[in-house]
């Protein structure tokens, strides 16, 4: 897992396969950024081939998370296969999702919104 910091943004990068292990990963991941002030952070699903409860609750505790510490959470680059349990599951209506990170940042430039980029990696 890789997350990358730039000002006020955190970039993560959740492991292929979001399961019991891949969801520890993540919420490992998410604990040591919590400390941290930022104001958004972006779950970038490019490498997500797999998803599991597991990992959908690991998600939610993330969202929880981030709302707790006053931060927007986005999600981008959702593979076809992941986005539609997204959709079984409703959650595509719990979590903000963009097509591609690139779509994501024409957003915040948009908005006029500091991009900031924060890497963990986990093996």
């Amino acid at each position: 897992m890789k997350s990358i910091s730039v000002n006020q943004t955190i970039l993560l990068h959740p492991p292929e396969r979001l399961d019991a292990s891949g969801g520890r990963a993540f919420q490992q991941q998410v604990a040591a950024i919590l400390p941290e002030q930022h104001n958004l952070w972006v779950i970038d699903m490019s490498l997500v081939d797999f998803v599991d409860s597991s990992g959908l609750f690991e998600l939610v505790a993330g969202l929880r998370a981030a709302r707790q510490q006053g931060c927007r959470l986005v999600i981008c680059n959702l593979k076809a296969t992941v986005r539609l349990i997204f959709e079984i599951t409703q959650l595509d209506r719990a979590f903000e999702i963009f097509d591609s990170y690139d779509g994501f940042v024409q957003t915040l430039v948009q908005d006029a919104a500091p991009l900031i980029n924060i890497g963990l990696v986990a093996a």
